[in-house]
């Protein structure tokens, strides 16, 4: 039987005092035993409650790709008894500032390379302490300032950057923690604010606790044991640990294990990345259909040796039949799809390793009661497509300080919606049909025409903006975007241009479209419906 946790501070402690000899993380060469990031994370948590005054429920914003210094600070802040707030590294300053300040985050953790966004914003930011890591921070001996050096002048990689309150991370690091003892922490208590635009298309925080991260760590070890080989699996952690999805399988599920994982900070560089399993005997990947379809046809990846891969998972977008049969051909391994949300911590539902149905998102986790319900909330019957609904300990309690967003994703009966339309099927497997909503998945994002037209009408020569996702072969989908022009002049660069300027790189319009109108209903609204069936 699986340990269970009530709380995340009980679940790296314990793994902190079972597996302190065995190596944790590992990146660019260099691995970290649970051990030394045990004794490294209890000096950062000091550092936060001692040195920056933090108090026990204070948010701090980790904005860090894939690299040794986000398990210590994630670890640190939640031995702080602080909420974390995952922040994309690719996020733009406006992006970047309307998170900060609805979080309400008192500190920010940032890579020096992006320090630049945060750097032109953080002063209209709740912020009052920037902590900055180089990349080659915790590499060891004459490498640290090397690959430091590297990457800032020879690279040229990090932009200038002034913070009023900036402090350096390798500092917090030589904090003397003798004055620290752990908070006091319960199962209701927030743990992570894991920002996703929902089912509704707007930017807000879904509220995770100690007790859905919890219990959806015990429900996916149960769900899945021979993936979670206790001090024996090495997890490829390709997918970013600011994703639920990610930060859940490797940083949680997996860690409360004993098991290793291999930090990749750019997994769009595949020359970079196949070298770097080269060097590992890999159990165990994680990824997404659209990472699978690149790596089979990567020479470098293709010569690797897959002797040792026993489990695939894919989750975060829809796994195509071409993906998975050319996977399991090259990999010997079959790819096990699975389901879930942010909001529901993030696992819902998966494929049996012994009994993987292609196409199916598998069956329900332990503890997870899925329905699948029509327009008036009653139950369909099985095989007939409605909205699946969900109820389980790893569904959220609602949206930060957005109760009116929260009462609109719940029904009567207390199920949580998920704006995915599927039907269940007769062997009690799910499979997803459509969304019910707008929004468009990006290489596994989530991205909300909302936000996309908002930008784009701030332009002074657009005077209409509509955004739908268009099928795309390597993507999933990509964003096209129908514009009505106040200026005829205006070109698709200089469209381009501004929303690069604006928006992270997966929400640039691939493709643009002028028109003279967009279609509406009688009362003004733009029909998305309509654009996406004349695209197609």
């Amino acid at each position: 039987m699986t340990q269970r946790f009530n709380t995340v501070i009980e679940l790296i402690e314990s793994a902190f005092e079972s597996y302190a000899e065995l190596p944790a993380y590992s990146c660019m060469g260099r691995e970290m035993s649970y051990a030394e990031l045990d004794q490294l994370s209890l000096r950062f948590a000091s550092y936060l409650r001692n040195e920056l005054k933090l108090n026990a429920g204070d948010r701090l914003a980790i904005q860090l790709p894939n690299i040794l210094q986000f398990p210590v600070a994630m670890y640190g802040a939640i031995r702080a008894g602080l909420v974390i707030v995952n922040v994309n590294p690719l996020y733009t300053g406006r992006e970047l500032k309307h998170q900060l300040q609805d979080s309400g985050a008192k500190a920010l953790v940032v890579l020096a390379n992006v320090a630049a966004a945060a750097n032109a914003v953080v002063d209209q930011t709740p912020v009052e302490h920037v902590i900055v890591t180089e990349l080659g921070d915790l590499h060891p001996g004459l490498k640290r300032p090397l690959i430091n050096f590297v990457v800032k002048h020879v690279k040229k990689l990090v932009p200038d950057y002034n913070f009023k309150h900036g402090r350096s991370f390798l500092a917090a690091l030589k904090h003397n923690r003798a004055d620290f003892s752990l908070p006091s922490t319960s199962a209701e208590d927030l743990l992570v604010l894991q920002y996703t635009g929902g089912t509704t298309g707007l930017s807000k925080g879904a509220m995770l606790t100690h007790g859905n991260l919890c219990a959806n760590v015990w429900q996916m070890v149960e769900h899945m044991p021979v993936a979670f080989g206790e001090g024996e699996d090495v997890f490829v952690g390709c997918l970013p640990l600011y994703h639920i999805y990610a930060l859940n399988l490797h940083a949680l599920a997996g860690f409360s294990r004993g098991c290793a994982t291999l930090l990749i900070p750019n997994p769009r560089d595949l020359n970079a990345f196949a070298k770097a399993l080269a060097k590992h005997k890999f159990t165990v990947f994680i990824g997404i259909n659209t990472l699978f379809r690149a790596l089979v046809r990567h020479k470098g990846f293709c010569q690797l040796d897959f002797s040792q891969l026993k489990i695939t998972s894919a989750g975060g977008m829809a796994l195509t039949e071409d993906a998975a049969v050319a996977w399991e051909q090259l990999t010997g391994c079959k790819i096990i799809e699975g389901y879930g949300l942010t909001e529901t911590s993030p696992v819902l539902t998966g494929n049996p390793h012994d009994d993987i149905r292609l196409g199916s998102i598998g069956t329900a986790l332990p503890e997870t009661d899925i329905v699948i319900l029509d327009d008036n909330e009653e139950p369909v019957t099985d095989g007939e497509v409605g909205e699946l609904c969900a109820k389980g300990p790893q569904i959220m309690p609602g949206y930060w300080q957005k109760d009116d967003e929260t009462a609109k994703v719940f029904s009567a009966s207390g199920y949580f919606k998920t704006g995915d339309m599927a039907k269940k099927l007769d062997d009690g497997y799910f499979k997803i049909v459509d969304r019910k909503k707008d929004m468009i998945l990006v290489s596994g994002f989530n991205v909300y025409p909302n936000e996309i037209e908002d930008v784009l009408c701030s332009h002074p020569d657009i005077k209409e903006a509509a955004a739908i996702g268009v099928a795309d072969e390597c993507s999933g989908e990509i964003v096209k975007v129908f514009i009505v022009r106040e200026n005829d002049e205006l070109s698709e660069k200089e469209v381009k241009k501004f929303a690069k300027a604006n928006l992270t790189p997966y929400k640039v319009p691939k493709i643009i479209e002028f028109r003279q109108e967009l279609p509406k209903t009688n009362v003004g609204k733009i029909l998305r419906r309509e654009l996406r069936d004349s695209a197609q």
